[in-house]
Order: structure tokens, then sequence, then C-alpha cells
């Protein structure tokens, strides 16, 4: 278990500010000592959340061309046949993770291949698990295509809270299953459109986890 590299900054930004603000709280209350350890405890929790929300546990995994894994920790909210407008533009098979702030945030190629076409929309901020969240929210578009000439598009989307969509993918690159493709900063969900008749392997509202969980069969 490490920290993930996008949390660096916000870890020691947090640590500093509460830090200025429980000096400030013992200062103007020193005699109150109930608000000093209100203070201290709140903060306290806040800055383990934070720890924990950037936590990035080992996930290994030797590559399987005939497996889908999960792109992302999370609850299965979707899984339905649907019009993909954006790069296919023809009837795909969606599988939508939806990621709670207390899921871990990196997200991984579910299969190996080259990066065909990343895209990056900047857009609002509805809940993720809202139908059109995937449509008008902050969001980036991966297309991965294997070596039998399969494409796969993942979708990351921000949520309410999320603010920022990171994407390490670039165009040609070549990618293995399992390696990180970004991440997600708050509560969030990842969409993932396959070729219609592919063989799913989870129900509805399954706990997946990315790396561990297989999603589909091709």
């Amino acid at each position: 278990m490490s920290i993930h590299r996008e949390g660096y900054k916000i870890l020691v930004f947090g640590f500093l500010t509460l830090l200025l603000l429980n000096i400030i709280v013992m200062l103007v209350v020193e005699n109150n000592m109930l608000v000093k350890w209100i203070m201290g405890i709140g903060s306290l929790m806040l800055y383990v959340f934070l720890v924990f929300f950037f936590r990035l546990p080992a996930r290994h995994l030797e590559p399987d061309p005939g497996l889908i894994y999960a792109p992302a920790d999370g609850k299965v909210v979707v899984i339905e046949e649907t019009d993909e407008n954006e790069y296919f533009r023809d009837k795909r098979l969606q599988v939508s993770i939806f990621m709670s702030p207390l899921n871990m945030h990196s997200n991984r190629y579910p299969v190996s291949g080259k990066v065909k076409y990343v895209e990056y929309h900047p857009g609002r901020y509805l809940v993720a698990w809202h139908p059109k969240s995937s449509l008008l929210n902050e969001r980036c578009s991966i297309v991965i295509e294997r070596e039998d000439g399969t494409e796969i598009l993942v979708r990351q989307i921000a949520g309410a809270l999320a603010r920022r969509v990171v994407t390490y993918a670039s165009k040609n690159q070549v990618v293995s299953q399992g390696e990180e493709l970004g991440f997600i900063k708050f509560g969030s969900r990842v969409d993932i459109f396959l070729p219609p008749g592919t063989e799913i392997e989870i129900p509805i509202l399954q706990q997946v986890r990315a790396n561990k969980s297989i999603i589909a069969k091709i």
C-alpha cells in the first residue's frame, strides 16, 4: 500500500491548512478545551480520510487477452445496450461502475492494446449515477484497440464531488492490461463500452475491484 502521486500536493496543503486552523483555534479559545478537542479530532478524522482516499494498493495481474477486467473499484450500476455517440456511433454494451469516496480511485486498463483515441471534455458535476452524467459531466474517453482489432472504450466521469479527471493515456500509446489509466478525484464513475454480444460475467449492483474482478469475456 502506498500513496498515489495525485494526492501529494493535496495532503501537504491539507496538513498545513488544518495545522494553521488548529493553531488559530488554540489562540482564540485558549480557555475552552471542548472546542479545542472537537477541532483537533475533526481535523485528524478529515486528514485520515484524505490519506485513505489517495491510497494506492498493489494490484498486479497477468494479462489475459480473453478477459476484460474492471477498470475501477466500485459498484456496477448499469449493464445495458445503448447508443455510444462519441466514437463508435452505434450500439454498444455499456457497463458502468460507480465509485464512492471510500473506493480506491486509481483507474486501470481493462485490456491490452494500442490507444486509438483520447478526448477530454469539460463539463458539469451531476451526481455520478445520474443518467446524463456520462454526457454532461467533466469526462475523458479513451479507446483501446486490442491485437484482434476489437476496440474498447473507457470513459472516466467526474461526479458531484469530483473536480478533476486525470488521464495518463496518449494516442498511439501501447498499454498493458492492468496498467494505470488515470485517476478521478473524489466520487465518480467509469463507463466501459463493449461490442454487442460480449459475455458479461458480473450481475448488476455487484461490487468490483480494478485488476481483480473479471467483468466480461471476449
